[in-house]
C-alpha cells in the first residue's frame, strides 16, 4: 500500500502545516503503572487535536489543482473531519463533512469554526460515509478517506518516524485503532527501521474490527457496532491495511468504553493531559492487566487525540 519512500515524501510535504509534538515522561504518579520507562507521545497536541492532521494535509497537498476545484468531502467520527476542515481552510478549499449522530458536539462546533459545511446523519461511520461518497459523486468534490487512502496512510506514517527519533530506545508502542490507517502507516515506518519493536493495537470491545479480522484470517465486516467511541467505530478495515497489520502488529487487545473513560481520567489527574477516549485507549490497555510486557521495557503510549 505504501513504502518508506512514501512516508518520507509525506514528511517533507506536510512539514510547514503540522506540528512536531512533544513526548512526556510521567513521574511522581499517585497511581503508577508497572513500567518505569513509560513515555507518552502527545499527538493530542497536534493541530486540530489529533494525528489526523498529518494524513489530511498530505492528501490535499499531493492532489492536483483540478482535483480540488469542487472542494473536499469526507466522513468522520470527528477527528478526521477536523483535520480535513482545517486543511481546507489553510489551503483555501471548501469542505463538507458528514458525521454520525454520536459525534461529540464540541467537535461539530469546531468544524463549523473552521468554515466547513457539516452534515449529521447515520448511526455510525459507515452510514455517514455512504452519504459522503454519494455527495462526492454528485458534486465532483475530492473524497478524502479517513484511513484507506495511501496518501492519508503515508501521512499518518510520519508519526512513526517522529517517534523513533523521540524515543530511540523504543521497545513497545501501543496504538489506538479505528479503521487501521494510523497503525498501518506507523507500523510500516517503525518496523522498517526497528523490526524488534513490538507494535500493539488497541480496539474497543464494541468495534473489534482488526481483532476479528485477524482471528478470521481475512477482513470481516462487523455485524454491529456497540462502542460509543465514534473515532474508533469502523465496521470494516481495508484489505491492504489488514495485510500491514497482519505483518507488523504483534497483537490487538480489546478494551471497554468504560476503561477508556477511566484512562482519560487517569491521564488528566496524573499528568494534566486532556485526551479523548481514543487518545486514552493506549493507557486503558496498559491499565487492563492484559499485556505481558517486561517491567524494564521502554513503552510508548500514543495519546492520539485531545479531549
Amino acid at each position: 500500500m505504501i513504502t518508506l519512500q512514501d512516508i518520507e515524501a509525506a514528511r517533507n510535504r506536510i512539514a510547514p502545516l503540522i506540528r512536531r509534538t512533544p513526548v512526556l515522561y510521567p513521574t511522581g504518579l499517585k497511581e503508577a503503572l508497572p513500567w518505569e520507562r513509560l513515555v507518552l507521545k502527545l499527538e493530542c497536541l497536534q493541530v486540530t487535536g489529533s494525528f489526523k492532521a498529518r494524513g489530511a494535509v498530505n492528501r490535499v497537498l499531493a492532489s492536483k489543482p483540478e482535483e480540488l476545484r469542487a472542494g473536499l468531502v469526507t466522513a468522520s467520527g470527528g477527528n478526521h473531519g477536523l483535520a480535513v476542515a482545517r486543511t481546507a481552510y489553510v489551503t483555501g478549499v471548501p469542505a463538507t463533512i458528514f458525521l454520525p449522530i454520536n459525534v461529540s458536539p464540541p467537535k461539530v462546533e469546531k468544524l463549523k469554526e473552521w468554515g466547513a459545511s457539516v452534515e449529521i446523519g447515520g448511526a455510525n461511520f459507515d452510514e455517514a460515509n455512504q452519504k459522503a461518497l454519494a455527495f462526492a459523486d454528485q458534486s465532483g468534490a475530492l473524497y478524502v478517506h479517513p484511513y484507506a487512502d495511501p496518501f492519508v496512510v503515508a501521512g499518518q506514517g510520519t508519526l512513526g518516524l517522529d517517534i523513533l527519533e523521540d524515543v530511540p530506545d523504543l521497545d513497545v508502542i501501543l496504538v489506538a485503532i479505528g479503521g487501521g490507517g494510523l497503525i498501518g502507516g506507523l507500523a510500516t515506518a517503525i518496523k522498517t527501521f526497528r523490526p524488534s519493536v513490538r507494535v500493539i493495537g488497541v480496539e474497543p470491545e464494541g468495534a473489534p474490527t482488526l481483532h476479528a479480522s485477524l482471528a478470521a484470517g481475512h477482513v470481516v465486516t462487523l455485524r454491529e457496532i456497540t462502542t460509543t467511541v465514534a473515532t474508533m467505530a469502523a465496521r470494516r478495515t481495508d484489505e491492504r491495511l489488514f495485510e500491514i497489520v497482519r505483518r507488523h502488529v504483534s497483537e490487538v487487545v480489546l478494551i471497554s468504553d468504560e476503561a477508556m473513560k477511566e484512562a482519560a481520567r487517569w491521564l488528566w489527574f496524573e499528568t494534566g493531559v486532556s485526551a479523548d477516549l481514543s487518545g486514552a485507549a493506549a493507557i486503558a490497555a496498559l491499565r487492563s492487566g492484559q499485556l505481558d510486557i517486561p517491567s524494564n521495557a521502554r513503552v510508548c503510549a500514543l495519546i492520539c487525540g485531545a479531549g
